[in-house]
């Protein structure tokens, strides 16, 4: 717009002084017509008056004098030439007479004696200062030529030019506030175009999957912003519906892969319960001496079996159902000290801060989260000769940290992002649901988990639960 403005102005410029010129040009020749037709009417006049025979012989006598009251007239300098264009009489000083010309040079006589309208003007500048020279023949009463009259004429364009320059600054200040106008309207503009884009982009920025994602309602909308701001509503509604079919496939495929892993579980103890089954139904004698042994024996074996089969039923049912929290005010320190006590072990040491640590949270989740970490460090140390377990407590103004570290087998690269996934374990035994329900009650609570480990080398986790 500004560009439009600015390009606008100089083209009217150029426009104007081109016109001005013209218009000078113009002006300057209809001036000197009109004073050519003045000067030859006054000596039409002379000539009709005067008592001198009318030929090239008496000009010099009958414009003696006269020729200084056309001048005082007229208010211009005028020279009479004979027809073969030698000087005749001058209305000029006669010290400017050397400056000027005594006779008319043969190629502007030949041009005033071709020119159909007999009449021939000599343009040329001199000190940066334009002049214009007009002949024209000088007839006697039969219309025979006896002379030529020669009018210098300068063109003064101080007044064409001091109006040429008030309009030029005039239009100057018209498109200065033009163009000032222009800046305002294209900031107010532009500001009103990126506040729309400003709130789409927030938008989008925020858009995530798995959430629920509002539209774009933007009033006032201009057609360039419409057509992106429909195409990111019809995305929310595609990305809402492909969010949901996405939710489901999830959730059924860890439906699956939960029943797999439930299905796997049972079927551990199940299968040496049958064969225990079906060897004591072969080999019970109702009637031996140690048939009360033998049958208490099969009775322990079998409540070992369901005992196995309750504790993988309450694993899955703590996982898929957690109890609901509590936002009881609790001695993180205390609770992290009874939970090493319960270990009993002298190579699990803890870095306790001087003064006590509180948070509010779940006390039986906290010994939860403990218990499966440090029971995880302690199989990973199990086969040092010196293991080495340290939890470290500490807190600023809006969270607490603990972390819990070891110096066992560490936990490969390529495993590490899924060890919170439920069904992953890098153990020979066990479901894999200790570190997810972990990392879902810490979430819970808005708290976070994170691990760091190589293998030999040992692992440690970080935790980090806001206090409110």
């Amino acid at each position: 717009m500004m560009a439009l403005v600015l390009g606008a102005s100089i083209l009217i410029a150029g426009v104007t002084i081109f016109r001005y010129k013209e218009e000078a040009e113009s002006l300057h020749n209809d001036k000197l017509v009109r004073k050519e037709n003045a000067i030859r009417a006054n000596i039409d006049y002379i000539l009709r008056t005067t008592y001198y025979t009318v030929n090239t012989e008496n000009l010099p006598l009958i414009f003696k004098d006269k020729i200084y009251e056309i001048q005082d007239i007229h208010d211009t300098e005028l020279n009479i030439f004979d027809i073969k264009g030698n000087l005749l009489k001058s209305s000029m000083p006669k010290f400017y007479l050397d400056s000027t010309e005594r006779r008319i040079p043969e190629n502007k006589l030949e041009l005033l004696k071709n020119s159909t309208e007999k009449r021939y003007v000599n343009t040329f500048t001199e000190n940066d200062q334009k002049y214009h020279s007009s002949y024209t023949f000088i007839l006697d009463k039969y219309f025979k030529p006896i002379g030529i009259l020669n009018l210098p004429y300068i063109e003064d364009d101080g007044f064409l030019k001091r109006e040429l320059n008030d309009f030029l600054i005039i239009l100057a200040q018209v498109y200065a506030l033009m163009l000032i106008a222009a800046i305002v309207l294209a900031y107010f503009q532009s500001n009103y175009i990126t506040r729309s884009l400003k709130s789409i982009s927030t938008k989008i920025n925020k858009t995530r999957i798995g959430q629920k994602n509002p539209k774009i309602e933007v009033k006032r909308l201009s057609t360039e912003i419409r057509p992106l701001v429909s195409a990111y509503n019809t995305m929310i509604d595609e990305l809402e519906e492909s969010a949901e079919k996405l939710a489901k496939s999830e959730r059924e495929e860890a439906w699956r892969m939960m029943a797999k892993q439930v299905a796997h579980e049972i079927k551990n103890p199940l299968t040496p319960m049958r064969l225990n089954v079906q060897n004591f139904e072969r080999r019970f004698n109702p009637e031996a001496p140690d048939a009360s042994e033998k049958l208490k024996s099969f009775s322990e074996g079998m409540i070992q079996q369901i005992d196995t089969l309750s504790a993988i039923a309450n694993a899955f049912s703590d996982f898929a159902n957690m109890p609901a929290q509590k936002n009881d005010l609790i001695n993180v320190s205390e609770i992290i000290t009874l939970t090493i006590d319960i270990f009993n072990a002298n190579y699990i040491s803890f870095e306790n801060p001087e003064e006590d640590v509180f948070l509010k949270f779940d006390k039986t989740q906290l010994i939860r989260i403990l218990t499966n970490l440090i029971k995880n460090a302690i199989q990973a140390t199990e086969h040092l000769e010196k293991p080495n377990i340290r939890i470290k407590l500490n807190e600023n103004d809006t969270h607490i940290f603990i972390e819990i570290s070891d110096n066992g087998l560490g936990i490969k690269e390529e495993n590490q992002n899924r060890i919170f996934e439920p069904k992953f374990t890098t153990k020979s035994s066990g479901m894999g649901l200790g570190l997810g329900m972990v990392k879902n009650i810490i979430e819970n609570y808005q708290g976070e988990i994170q691990l760091t480990s190589k293998e030999e080398k040992g692992s440690l986790f970080k935790i980090k639960i806001p206090k409110k």
